[in-house]
């Protein structure tokens, strides 16, 4: 994904304002080699690519003055309750580098597997994104979480993830738990009832 940007020499608040009200959002590059480097982007272009999950976990090419830079979007500030982003943090990375970064969970299977079909259970996301460590060649766009064999009772953990090649994840010592599956306390009154009302034989 390409992002266009333009260097920023005025700097302050002031001039952050003033950036804003002209249709740009203030932002910094940083990291590697290279002094950090204050920039300006389209605000709308930038709002709009946002909404798009690629766009937090994809290695981006940020254009500025013709010379592309490969970056990975670190942080950005959203206004507490208009459509504004203030301000967006990119990174520079370096292809021997390893990238820790999170990256969304995209849960699939749920339909088929006992918990849901055979018991009428549910599966609840613990988590929707993890920590990874990758070589910027190597960074997913998301992981996929196949849920095929869960039954009602048993938990999915990171640890039994099946992770692309070369992607590491950073579960700092805990094996942190990414799903669960249940049958809804509802239901489970609902049969024992049902249970109670058999005529006994």
């Amino acid at each position: 994904m390409k992002v266009v940007a333009f260097k920023r020499e005025l700097q302050g608040s002031g001039a952050s304002r003033r950036l804003r009200n002209s249709g740009q959002t203030p932002g910094i590059i940083y990291g590697g080699t290279e002094a950090p480097v204050t920039i300006s982007l389209d605000h709308n272009a930038l709002y709009h690519a946002l909404k798009k999950e690629a766009f937090h976990s994809s290695i981006l090419d940020l254009e500025i003055d013709g010379k592309v830079q490969k970056v990975l979007l670190r942080d950005f500030q959203v206004h507490a309750f208009k459509q504004l982003v203030l301000h967006a943090d990119f990174q520079r990375v370096t292809a021997s580098e390893k990238l820790h970064v999170k990256v969304a969970l995209h849960f699939v299977n749920a339909e088929i597997s006992p918990a849901v079909k055979l018991n009428g259970g549910t599966i609840s996301h613990v988590l929707n994104e993890i920590e990874i460590e990758c070589l910027p060649a190597d960074l997913p766009e998301f992981i996929t979480v196949d849920l095929t064999n869960v039954d009602v009772g048993t938990s999915v953990h990171v640890a039994d993830l099946t992770l692309p090649k070369g992607v590491t994840a950073i579960t700092h010592g805990n094996d942190l738990t990414v799903a669960t599956a249940s049958i809804p306390a509802g239901q489970v009154a609902a049969d024992a009832e049902a249970a109670a009302e058999e005529p006994k034989k």
